[in-house]
């Protein structure tokens, strides 16, 4: 069994600071260039228009359609999601009867 390089007892441990698997820095992982790309991607015209413009009229013909994703998707990008207000009323302490009074 130990001719199986995923062996258990294969395995050797990390070393202090050398092992390149290890993301020492803390710095998220991403593809380099991936906001320049999607932006090359985006900009890029199909049939005469643009890809980000496009994307946008199917979206819209989807809602115009009755698709409620689609709809949320161009309204919250176009507004803003919409609060959502929270009403709380919390009592410490206090006996059900009593009111609390600060």
């Amino acid at each position: 069994m130990a001719n199986n390089p995923n062996h258990l007892n294969n395995l050797k441990p990390f070393k202090k600071g050398v092992d390149d698997r290890r993301n020492v820095s803390g710095e998220n992982r991403k593809i380099p260039a991936i906001d320049v790309l999607l932006a090359e991607v985006l900009e890029d015209p199909i049939n005469g228009t643009i890809s980000a413009k496009a994307i946008l009229l199917a979206l819209r013909d989807k809602a115009i359609k009755g698709d409620v994703r689609a709809a949320e998707v161009l309204l919250e990008r176009a507004y803003g999601k919409a609060l959502q207000k929270t009403d709380v009323n919390l009592k410490f302490g206090v006996d059900s009867e009593e009111e609390y009074v600060d």
